[in-house]
């Protein structure tokens, strides 16, 4: 996957993707994602990867916080712009690997669906974690090979490349993603939310050089 590439994939896969991954299963996963979170007044919010704005739709007080959203596909963000043209959010056509925003700028980053499409991940994760604040934390919503299955089995193996020329990444470890993050980030939810485990919910909070920022527990 490259970045040219992805953005054609989206464009083809805009006016069917609503359909797709934003109903169905996709919705009651997305229910279960953010159940208890709740936001305090004031906070920064960032969605990385925001598509046509799925998630979007289960912030149920958008007014005390501020949201920022961003996609790299014009196409998937025009039409989150459009869904949520009353609400107050920032849109940017964005990189999600290489982000303008300042360091330690969100007290939250959203992340569905971002981290299986994006070229590399790792740089994608680290990103956010650069523009995360100390102390915050990053919601994750992917899909990931199981914890029990760190090996690829032959039918990953061999589907992965297909189904990456699709634009996403059947084999990623979130258990490998995240030790290359280790001396900022903490794994303090993993859960599976859907397909027997496939999709997984992560909660990871960034921490300095593995200690909790002062007032943490």
């Amino acid at each position: 996957m490259n970045n040219k590439w992805n953005k054609t994939v989206y464009r083809l896969w805009s006016p069917v993707y609503d359909h797709l991954f934003n109903g169905g299963i996709f919705r009651e996963a997305r229910k279960e994602v953010f159940r208890d979170i709740t936001w305090k007044e004031g906070e920064k919010v960032l969605f990385a990867g925001v598509g046509t704005g799925a998630d979007l739709a289960f912030v149920h007080d958008p007014g005390n916080i501020h949201i920022a959203a961003i996609d790299y596909s014009p196409h998937m963000l025009e039409k989150a712009k459009a869904r949520f043209a009353e609400r107050s959010i920032d849109f940017y056509e964005m990189d999600a690997q290489h982000m303008s925003f300042e360091d330690e700028s969100f007290d939250w980053i959203v992340a569905s669906l971002v981290l299986s499409v994006v070229p590399n991940p790792d740089k994608c994760l680290k990103e956010m974690a650069r523009v995360l604040k100390p102390g915050g934390s990053i919601l994750i919503f992917d899909k990931f090979r199981p914890a029990a299955h760190q090996k690829r089995s032959w039918l990953q193996t061999g589907l992965s490349p297909l189904i990456k020329v699709l634009g996403t990444d059947i084999s990623l470890s979130a258990e490998k993603l995240m030790e290359g993050q280790r001396e900022q980030l903490k794994v303090e939810t993993d859960h599976p939310i859907m397909l027997n485990g496939m999709y997984r919910r992560l909660i990871a909070r960034k921490y300095r050089n593995g200690l909790p920022p002062s007032g943490i527990e």
